[in-house]
């Protein structure tokens, strides 16, 4: 089994790649701000993935 390369897929899967790591941030500091004022478990599940998610990137595993 061959490992993943980004730089192997199309090019519109690669933009949508590039979009969705640079919007990300924004989006786990939005979600952890709700978690710390509106405190559910759905919040802090959907908080935990999303970080994760991010993390994925930031460490190029995606």
């Amino acid at each position: 089994m061959s490992r993943f390369y980004r730089y192997r897929l199309p090019p519109w899967c690669r933009t949508w790649l590039y979009v969705i790591e640079k919007s990300l941030l924004p989006i786990v500091i939005f979600q952890a701000l709700r978690t710390i004022i509106f405190p559910t478990t759905f919040d802090i599940f959907l908080l935990g993935l999303v970080l994760g998610v991010w993390l994925a990137f930031k460490y190029k595993w995606i």
